[in-house]
């Protein structure tokens, strides 16, 4: 596990910090039957202290939000120890908060209202609540609209409602679910600006804020430590201190230069994941694969090989330049590597010869590329056209791979990644399918 010293003071308690989460050795996994059990977590450790904000960073499906519940309480792992200051958690733990992603709030109720439930649930007078709730939103800067509802409100308004019902509470840990990913750009930046402004200042009456991102930015721009977790199944690759204080300007070099740094662990990953295999290992036959278009991976690979980028480029630098997230761009940068039509190195990201070869071509000779490659290192898109080849009407039911898939990953992934492969095939003339039968089948070639 790598990790960076902090060089400089966060904003900790001057007291030793306190131990408010410990983790250690959790799996979660779901069981499928007669069939292999999905593993969703596996030997995940993690401890929180008070004092500190940090992130789990990784891409969608790792297991992030999972690791949430679990922290919260909501869920039980399938082994491992969870403490909760200092004892074994046995349900929700008492002085946690959560806020989501979907703002979660009540259409029929007030901002005061919404504020208020938490503090209904356990119990508080009413004269309370109402002055709690008050301080709530007048904290995160929504004083005024007290009396309002939710659908008078924009997105980064009710998203603030549901971080006043967080903290209206006072919770020892407040948990975020990618709590800024549903907003525009300039709200999600005003939102973490004045949670961290308020943090710094010692205002938040919270002791320890555990975030769960897919931004890298927004990691190092909030969190005092970052755990980067791997995916398929989600672990702890890295856990990185973060040695800037607050506030965080992100146009520094050494804040760059951190980014890039992230970047290139997560891109080390992504090789380490995607180098060459056995075409009969298991792990790479059914390894999920993104939703992801052709045309978009072209549009990558011209603007890759496009000035100003010539065939290379800083990955940090490219996704700020076509305004793209972490989940959106190594997805497009792992499949190209998978495809052997670029490479990942180091926080970069450079078209292979094949990858400019396509680039340069005309229509058919892209697909006989894309031909040529999917045959080669997709062993699932190999086997279906072999099927297909073997059969004497050149069909096969779309069942028996998704059956194959659910084996190895959720239902939903086995999905996306058959949607997937049925694009690749169709635009590479491997195969076509049939919508309505649920068949691959190959056209007469007469």
């Amino acid at each position: 596990m790598d990790s960076v010293r902090d060089s400089t003071k966060s904003s900790v308690s001057e007291a030793a910090p306190e131990e408010l989460v410990r983790i250690r050795d959790c799996r979660q996994a779901y069981h499928k039957g007669g069939n292999a059990d999905l593993v969703v977590l596996d030997n995940v450790d993690l401890t929180l202290h008070s004092g500190e904000i940090v992130g789990l960073l990784g891409r969608s499906g790792s297991g992030k939000s999972t690791l949430l519940r679990i922290v919260s309480g909501l869920l039980a792992p399938t082994s491992g120890e969870v403490f909760w200051r200092g004892a074994r958690l046995r349900g929700p733990a008492k002085g946690v908060a959560m806020v989501f992603q979907s703002f979660a709030l009540f259409p029929w109720l007030t901002v005061q209202a919404n504020v208020e439930l938490g503090l209904e649930a356990k119990g508080v007078a009413r004269a309370e609540r109402e002055r709690l709730a008050e301080d709530a939103i007048e904290l995160i800067g929504l004083g005024g609209y007290e009396n309002a509802y939710p659908k008078e409100l924009s997105g980064g308004m009710r998203q603030r409602v549901g971080l006043a019902r967080g903290l209206v509470v006072h919770p020892d840990l407040l948990l975020m679910d990618e709590p800024f990913s549903a907003l525009d750009v300039l709200t999600a930046e005003n939102l973490r600006t004045d949670l961290i402004e308020l943090w710094s200042e010692k205002r938040l009456p919270v002791k320890s804020v555990l975030i769960v991102t897919h931004n890298i930015e927004e990691a190092v721009l909030m969190c005092d430590r970052i755990l980067v977790f791997s995916s398929n199944p989600g672990r702890v690759a890295h856990e990185l201190k973060v040695p800037f204080a607050h506030p965080r300007r992100r146009h520094d070099f050494a804040f760059r230069q951190f980014v890039d740094r992230i970047y290139g662990l997560m891109t080390q990953r992504l090789r380490a994941t995607t180098a060459p295999v056995p075409t009969a290992a298991v792990t790479d036959k059914f390894r999920a694969l993104p939703m992801l278009p052709l045309n978009l991976m072209a549009g990558l690979m011209e603007t890759l090989l496009a000035e100003p980028y010539n065939g290379r480029a800083d990955l940090p630098l490219l996704a700020a330049s076509l305004q793209l997230e972490l989940d959106e761009l190594l997805p497009l940068g792992e499949t190209m590597q998978m495809l052997r039509l670029a490479e990942l190195e180091e926080g970069d990201i450079r078209l292979t010869e094949s990858g400019a070869g396509f680039v340069q071509a005309e229509l058919d000779q892209r697909k006989l590329i894309l031909r040529e490659s999917l045959l080669a290192n997709i062993p699932l898109v190999a086997d279906i056209r072999s099927v297909l080849d073997e059969r004497w009407n050149h069909r096969a039911r779309a069942e028996r791979f998704r059956d194959e898939l659910e084996d190895h990953m959720s239902p939903d992934y086995a999905r996306e990644t058959l949607q997937t492969i049925i694009g690749w095939g169709r635009y590479a003339e491997l195969f076509d399918f049939d919508e309505e039968a649920d068949q691959f089948f190959l056209e007469d070639e007469d």
